[in-house]
């Protein structure tokens, strides 16, 4: 069928405002987080599962290559298309506008919609003083609930792992090239039909008594043994964990995606920030030892930082940090959206410099007082390495104790308890963080390459996560920061080379010394267009998707349509 004519099939499904078809207005949809870039026949925006299950099966019926896309916070490409290289058409699926959030079991889980966010999720909870299964980075800028189950997202939370669940509804492409509905949602009595099921789930009155397989895993509840294990022989998590590899969860977009029932938690009742610093990381392995072998109670989250990422996020994150303070995170999407938008207008004129917003944002945020707490400027002015540690109830008199009577007795550290605003503003600046190295580059294009940003899992007993680069790679290094979540050692680590490095080089050189020290990457982006898939992740994503229907090259595998012989 001529393109013109799939685009009328979707307009007939979803509507003529709901399928962009403009490069202008596809661009942002296009265009990765941090990088990637490639084109699609359309963007369409399906309202409800049925119109979802209806676009599916017309890019199914017309040969398409099929991208489903939620709010786009991945950071390894693989939210948008790569390229224009697929041998067929590619249609990108955005399910953002398919929301619900169904309570069930008085709150205990949640089934939720494909376009549901964990911003949304945790909204919702606060009414019943219930916490979600995860919560990660991008939840403050729309990141959806089945999206970061899709990619295993791991996040900073140490008592709870990687987004993760056993129950889902998803559209699945067998080897005969049908499109089917595979239900593992464990609810009895929603129907047999697609359409049945979908109808069921749209009146959202599920009872208690419909809800079985409660032996499967609705979050990531054995992550707590795991973290726990300084002796592993493998990274406490990472994408291609295959014990992490089930249905939706861990499929990349290999699958569509409709529904998810996750487990939630209680809230603590209270909890408190610790603020640490020191000069000597080894400070932080005793303790991280201490806390993992000894204390009863595991923390909320430890996050660490270093003076470099500290300063690089106060000059070049400084944005983000005062948009989420102020303006909150809800129309947080809709603003990217509309920076991309403007962006792809600029960039199309040459005496311009490239990424002219995020310039204009990084000079208006300079006209801004000082953002951060006296006490976080103290301490990065005084110490080198940073941890902000997070504990609950009985927790936190626990950390307390061995922080006053045994870590403050090592040379050269400190800490304090973080009041309301220090511990906000130490959370904020974290997050700001992630996006720093990027706005760090567009301000220096002309001397820099683009970010080479690495997540990686180190070994749980890895003494050496502070690594010392030689000097063939030092000497073409601009910057180099370095932050992450230190319990279960999966840290961040982004590379700005200067102008003219071989980038393939250098990442060669880097994944190689990594590959020594038995670490794992990615840790928790997924692979993406920017990673090779692990042979266990590789089979899994063609077990999957058996015609490379869905999501094609993602692990730097082949784009084309897989034709499979019964």
């Amino acid at each position: 069928m001529a393109a013109i004519e799939i685009i009328s099939t979707f307009q007939s499904i979803v509507g003529t405002k709901n399928c962009l078809t403009k490069d202008s207005k596809t661009a942002y949809y296009r265009t990765g987080f941090r990088s990637g870039f490639g084109g699609a026949l359309a963007v369409v925006f399906p309202t409800s599962l049925l119109q979802y299950w209806k676009v599916l099966q017309a890019c199914v019926d017309n040969d398409c290559a099929i991208l489903v896309q939620a709010s786009k916070t991945g950071l390894t490409e693989g939210s948008t298309p790569s390229g224009d290289d697929y041998g067929r058409e590619l249609v990108i699926i955005n399910i953002t506008k398919v929301k619900k959030i169904i309570l069930l079991d008085g709150g205990k889980q949640v089934l939720a919609f494909a376009g549901s966010t964990l911003y949304e999720l945790e909204q919702e909870l606060k009414k019943i003083n219930r916490a979600p299964h995860s919560v990660i980075g991008s939840t403050t800028i729309g990141a959806t609930i089945i999206g970061s189950i899709a990619n295993n997202a791991g996040g900073a939370l140490c008592k709870r792992g990687p987004s993760y669940t056993e129950l889902s509804l998803y559209g699945q492409v067998d080897k005969d090239g049908k499109l089917n509905l595979v239900d593992e949602l464990g609810i009895k009595g929603l129907g047999e039909t697609p359409e049945e099921i979908f109808a069921s789930l749209d009146k959202g009155d599920i009872k208690t008594e419909d809800l079985e397989a409660w032996d499967k895993l609705a979050s990531d509840r054995e992550y707590q043994d795991r973290i726990r294990n300084l002796e592993a022989d493998v990274p406490n998590r990472y994408n291609a964990d295959p014990k992490r590899l089930y249905g939706v969860s861990g499929s990349a977009g290999k699958v569509a995606g409709f529904a998810v029932r996750v487990d939630t938690y209680p809230v603590p009742k209270k909890k408190q920030v610790f603020y640490l610093g020191t000069n000597d990381p080894k400070h932080f392995d005793t303790l991280r030892t201490q806390i993992l072998t000894k204390f009863k109670e595991l923390p909320e989250m430890c996050e660490y930082m270093n003076r470099g990422i500290f300063t690089t996020a106060q000059k070049y994150g400084k944005d983000v940090f005062l948009s989420i303070k102020h303006l909150g995170t809800t129309n947080l999407p809709a603003a990217y959206a509309l920076k991309s938008n403007v962006e792809y207008y600029l960039n199309k004129v040459p005496f311009l410099p490239k990424f002219l917003p995020d310039l204009f944002l990084y000079w208006v945020s300079k006209l801004f007082p000082q953002h951060l707490p006296q006490r976080l400027l103290d301490y990065r002015d005084k110490y080198q390495y940073y941890l902000i540690l997070s504990m609950a109830d009985d927790g936190i008199d626990e950390a307390r104790d061995y922080l006053t009577n045994e870590w403050r007795k090592l040379d050269g550290v400190d800490f304090f308890e973080a009041s309301e605003e220090e511990q906000q503003a130490a959370l904020l600046h974290r997050f700001a963080a992630a996006g720093a190295a990027i706005r760090y580059q567009n301000c220096h294009q002309k001397t820099t390459e683009h970010v080479m940003a690495l997540d990686i899992a180190y070994m749980p007993n890895d003494p050496d996560w502070i690594e010392e680069l030689p000097p063939e790679i030092t000497e073409h290094l601009d910057l180099v920061l370095y932050y992450g979540h230190f319990m279960c050692l999966v840290m961040h680590q982004d590379y700005i080379f200067k102008k003219g490095t071989d980038m393939k080089k250098m990442k060669a050189l880097m994944l190689e010394r990594l590959d020594k020290k038995k670490a794992k990457y990615p840790a928790e982006h997924n692979v993406g267009h920017m990673y090779e898939a692990a042979e266990t992740l590789r089979k899994h994503y063609e077990k999957l998707d058996p015609t490379n229907t869905f999501n094609p090259g993602i692990g730097k595998s082949d784009k084309k349509r897989r034709v499979m012989f019964t």
